[in-house]
């Protein structure tokens, strides 16, 4: 199971303690059956609109992003890659779609995780796919489906 190292690069409220991050992450990676290591960094607005503009193209903060690692066949314990998420970001869409904070946490943790292991929501069929794995891993937590309300 990989290792989930946790940075704190902010300050807001109501940041999940990190064994339930980590919890939350190793659920989501489970079917990854080598070692090697995720990083999940916790940001601020800036720093999460400083990464988008570079990584994405789209000057405005986000919830979630997922940098994969290169695969390295002959290193079994090669990182993963590296998921970052804006606290600020996800407390106000949590708000806003009427869900519970700690519902929302997951679900991006989750989407995150599926992300480094190769899922993508581009066309229908992967978004379909990922989304039936998100709603699969938040069910077995004991988190209502994300996207009920989509």
């Amino acid at each position: 199971m990989p290792q989930i190292d946790i940075q704190r690069a902010c300050t807001a409220a109501g940041i999940p303690p990190d064994d339930q991050i980590s919890s939350w992450a190793r659920s989501a990676l489970q079917q990854q059956p080598e070692a090697g290591e995720v990083t999940i960094r916790l940001v601020e607005l800036a720093e999460m609109q400083q990464l988008n503009a570079r990584y994405r193209d789209r000057d405005a903060p986000t919830n979630v992003l997922s940098f994969p690692a290169e695969k390295l066949p002959e290193v079994p314990d090669a990182p993963l890659g590296d998921i970052v998420i804006c606290a600020a970001i996800i407390a106000q869409e949590a708000q806003a779609q009427g869900k519970a904070p700690s519902a929302h946490w997951a679900h991006m943790i989750v989407h995150g995780c599926l992300h480094l292991l190769g899922y993508d929501h581009i066309e229908p069929g992967e978004a379909q796919q990922m989304e039936g794995l998100e709603r699969e891993i938040l069910a077995e937590l004991g988190f209502p489906d994300p996207y009920r309300d989509a």
